[in-house]
């Protein structure tokens, strides 16, 4: 669920910094699987049906997953994890990968969703698989300068990340994000 939707008067969207090394997991475990796949085709007595429709289909998903990645676009791996989890079933060996392309898929898409850190009069949220909810006194400083967001907590813990910016105009502008941060900052003191 978007913060933005919610009642957060401030929506900062952070850039994902592993989104690229995580295309090229996906990737490399897609291929790596369609030749344990191929290799079991090709030295099998029994030619499975089920198997070749499955290389297909993995090796069509990836191939278009490649095309969308060389166009600037998301990609998601998680159709290819699902089928190549099903083939792992079907092998004579390795058959607990299943289970790692099963978890794969599921948590592709929660893993590459970027992180959005809602503001609001009583709070800070960072939206993620179970939000982390902080209260103002638990801040030292927020300050969002040059497409940089800066967390600093009062346990010395800092944030300090790249805002997403998106193309259609609705960044935060930086001097009234900064001025309604210190606001609260100052009031929760």
């Amino acid at each position: 669920m978007n913060l933005s939707e919610i009642k957060y008067p401030y929506v900062v969207v952070l850039k994902s910094p592993v989104s690229g090394q995580l295309n090229a997991f996906g990737l490399l475990l897609n291929l790596v699987s369609c030749i344990f796949f191929c290799r079991e085709f090709v030295f099998t007595e029994d030619k499975n049906v089920f198997l070749i429709a499955g290389i297909l289909l993995v090796i069509g998903l990836v191939t278009w997953n490649v095309r969308r990645m060389m166009k600037g676009e998301k990609v998601f791996f998680n159709r290819a994890f699902l089928i190549s989890a099903l083939l792992w079933i079907k092998m004579p060996y390795m058959e607990w990968l299943f289970g790692a392309f099963i978890i794969l898929a599921i948590l592709e898409r929660q893993v590459k969703f970027p992180l959005e850190i809602g503001f609001s009069d009583s709070q800070v949220v960072f939206n993620t698989l179970l939000k982390k909810k902080y209260h103002w006194s638990d801040l030292s400083n927020v300050v969002l300068k040059d497409g940089l967001l800066t967390i600093d907590f009062l346990n010395n813990r800092l944030i300090q990340r790249e805002v997403e910016e998106d193309d259609d105009d609705e960044d935060v502008p930086e001097e009234e994000f900064n001025a309604f941060c210190k606001m609260h900052l100052q009031k929760k003191r």
